[in-house]
């Protein structure tokens, strides 16, 4: 199976996550695409934010009738800060069969060295780096020496259109009492009105 596998907050879920996972099914053929909301990211330590169950719930609603998404909790389960390279071995020892595909943003490509085990990440899955309309790409090259050219050859690319959308301009908005429609799935909008999150 070719497995795509998308971490994030996602608090909330928008439009831009759920086109990012659509383009990238498609363009790399993937059997299916994984949710995976992080517990506590290392990078997010010292902010707020919603509790884990609320984020898969909102991404369950989001994705709900696309037979080939799934939303899976094992960071949340796992509880702790979470680590992508712990995910992915886990992913990979329960099923060495499957060709896991970790999706991440092209702008983000140039801070994988100064994540947990880069190298290892890149031995585990093909990276496949989104990039955002017309924004150039970063310099691969960059990454090196943290991870050997041999494991950079297989960086996949995939294009989608321009969206400028974010979870923390969302959050504002509610903060502020503004509309976010058409900023995110309805039904996710009326689940942050039933829980009040970020009011």
């Amino acid at each position: 199976m070719r497995l795509g596998l998308l971490g994030g907050t996602f608090d909330p879920v928008h439009f831009g996550h759920l086109l990012l996972a659509e383009q990238c099914r498609e363009q790399c053929e993937l059997d299916e695409l994984w949710f995976i909301p992080a517990g506590t990211p290392p990078h997010k330590q010292t902010s707020t934010i919603s509790p884990g169950k609320a984020r898969a719930e909102m991404l369950e609603f989001a994705t709900a009738g696309h037979a080939a998404f799934v939303v899976n909790r094992m960071e949340l389960e796992r509880g702790g800060t979470t680590f992508t390279v712990d995910t992915l071995q886990q992913l990979h020892d329960e099923d060495p069969s499957r060709e896991l595909f970790f999706l991440i943003g092209a702008d983000s490509l140039v801070e994988l060295p100064l994540w947990r085990e880069p190298q290892r990440i890149a031995e585990l899955a093909t990276i496949v780096a989104v990039n955002r309309g017309d924004r150039p790409l970063p310099d691969i090259g960059q990454l090196t020496p943290a991870i050997p050219a041999s494991v950079l050859s297989r960086i996949q690319v995939v294009s989608m259109p321009g969206l400028d959308l974010s979870a923390t301009e969302i959050r504002r908005r509610v903060g502020e009492g503004k509309s976010i429609r058409y900023m995110t799935p309805r039904s996710v909008e009326v689940y942050i009105a039933q829980h009040q999150l970020y009011v």
